[in-house]
């Protein structure tokens, strides 16, 4: 059934900052949240964020960290241009050093938006951060975050690269916990939903598994918890409409998603939701999807990714059929049109 709306909207909650102390879920049902993005690739990562501050907002999520799968201090600061604007701003950002080469892969929308000036030349949209250089890398803020909360209660949304995943199981002891990573990441995830691979299409090598397949190899072969994945078929059946942008946010004068947007591809064009959808599940589960039985995902050395059924796997896909693939789309219209809660 259709999500409702007011819920988003009413629920205001505190911020969420990185001090010391652990994190405890707020409220019942409420989920310890990191978002796991590659922002500036491609403009669905800014339709995602924009749900999850809502989500955040409607005390359905603790967001504790966005970290980042894509170098470049533009994303960075674009993320802090989002934590700003939607009133958010002490949440934590962490960064990537020798990641993948995606920098020319398209238009950095994250660049764009950084770049606009107003009429007096100054940047158009306001920023907290000063450095984004010095930003923590987000295999450590991943091990002080995780270090922090409750044993299972993490559910990490990866929209991007595995490159930051992976080398977090690799990590070993440190000053926030005695762990190794998969240990740290056993004890305290819950669940990793991803949007990555093709599973219908053996042969369509997905993007953000071919970036870095040797890092998608050791997670999807060896990641501690279930995996969930919104494969590259379902995002493409649903597509957010440029209508929408276009019509739908008159209440909000600059917007960083509707400008990312504009300047990603020429207006007007409905683009897929890839990333809607991994953070859909995240947040709200099984009810808008078909999902998988369970079984195992492997990853080739080409980028394939091949689902095989057993009992006791631990991967699941979605899957969405005619009438789900509108009804999601609906609810997408519905909560990034609507206002944040904190707009600054």
């Amino acid at each position: 059934m259709k999500g409702r709306l007011l819920m988003l909207m009413v629920i205001p909650m505190l911020l969420l900052g990185c001090g010391t102390g652990k994190k405890q879920v707020n409220g019942d049902g409420a989920i310890n949240f990191i978002f796991e993005t590659d922002m500036g690739n491609d403009v669905d990562d800014a339709l995602a964020l924009d749900m999850i501050y809502k989500y955040h907002e409607a005390g359905k999520i603790n967001l504790l960290a966005i970290c980042l799968n894509k170098e470049g201090s533009a994303s960075g600061e674009y993320i802090d241009i989002m934590n700003t604007w939607y009133g958010h701003p002490d949440i934590p950002i962490g960064i990537i050093s020798d990641g993948a080469d995606c920098d020319n892969d398209g238009v950095n929308y994250a660049k764009a938006v950084v770049n606009i000036k107003d009429n007096n030349g100054k940047p158009l949209f306001p920023r907290t951060l000063k450095e984004y250089d010095n930003l923590p890398e987000a295999v450590q803020l991943y091990r002080k975050v995780l270090s922090e909360v409750p044993d299972k209660s993490v559910v990490i949304a990866s929209v991007g690269f595995s490159t930051n995943l992976a080398r977090l199981l690799q990590t070993g002891p440190d000053k926030y916990s005695k762990l190794d990573g998969k240990a740290l990441v056993e004890k305290k995830v819950k669940t990793l939903v991803t949007m990555a691979g093709n599973i219908t299409e053996l042969e369509h090598h997905e993007y953000n598994i071919v970036k870095d397949i040797p890092a998608a190899q050791i997670v999807f072969g060896q990641w501690p918890t279930p995996i969930v994945t919104s494969p590259f078929e379902l995002g493409r059946q649903i597509k957010y409409p440029a209508t929408s942008i276009e019509n739908d946010f008159s209440w909000a004068g600059p917007h960083p998603v509707v400008e990312g947007y504009k300047a990603y591809m020429p207006m007007p064009y409905d683009r897929d939701t890839w990333d809607l959808t991994a953070v859909l599940y995240a947040v709200e589960g099984d009810k808008w999807f078909s999902v998988s039985e369970p079984g195992e995902i492997k990853v080739t050395d080409e980028g394939s990714t091949i689902f095989s059924p057993s009992s006791e796997g631990s991967r699941r896909y979605l899957s969405v059929d005619t009438n789900q693939a509108e009804a999601i789309k609906n609810h997408f219209v519905e909560i990034i049109s609507a206002p944040p809660a904190n707009k600054r």
